[in-house]
């Protein structure tokens, strides 16, 4: 298999921050700032359409429990949670990942987008939506 991360979790290669049977969390190469950490589902899911909902259910709850952790241990004021899914989402690996990213006042990063989607929905998505969501093959068991 060619995934990195499944390569860093079967190679016992990566700089650990968590290890859980389903859900795990290390520093990535390049980070954004001093704690910015990846949570990866332990088994491969290409992204969040992929997913079990338990198994990213449980890699969530990761993601809840070290921007907590960032919140006391490095007295970040907030963190900013990523993840990118799809083909057209600029995901860069294709392993469901959140990058959580701590934030401080005054730190100069951004991470929000700076514009606006040039792409056009006929009609109004919100209901569109609520529509495709209250359809039965969205509805949980």
């Amino acid at each position: 298999m060619s995934c990195p991360f499944c390569r860093l979790i079967r190679e016992d290669s990566a700089r650990w921050v968590a290890r859980g049977p389903s859900a795990c969390a290390f520093t990535p190469l390049d980070t954004l700032a001093p704690g910015h950490t990846l949570v990866v589902p332990t088994a491969h899911y290409r992204d969040v359409f992929d997913t079990p909902t338990e198994v990213l259910a449980e890699t969530v709850d990761l993601v809840q429990r070290l921007a907590k952790a960032m919140r006391s241990a490095l007295n970040a004021t907030g963190v900013n949670v990523l993840n990118a899914s799809g083909p057209d989402s600029e995901q860069s690996v294709p392993h469901l990942h959140f990058h959580v990213v701590p934030r401080w006042p005054d730190d100069g990063i951004s991470t929000w987008p700076n514009g606006q989607s040039r792409h056009r929905i006929a009609g109004d998505p919100a209901v569109q939506l609520a529509d495709a969501l209250s359809a039965p093959e969205h509805h949980r068991s």
